[in-house]
């Protein structure tokens, strides 16, 4: 579920970044992904 969801932001944020729209909000969905990632590897917790 977690890769799925981080695939998805990074595609968003590729497009995002290729069509300059709503960059804002993609590169801070980015962020809360990359944070929940570092989390879940810190934690050990593995739901994969």
């Amino acid at each position: 579920m977690l890769w799925t969801i981080i695939l998805i932001i990074l595609a968003i944020w590729l497009i995002g970044l290729v069509l300059e729209v709503a960059g804002g909000l993609i590169h801070l969905l980015l962020v809360i992904a990359g944070i929940i990632f570092v989390y879940q590897l810190i934690t050990g917790k593995r739901s994969l």
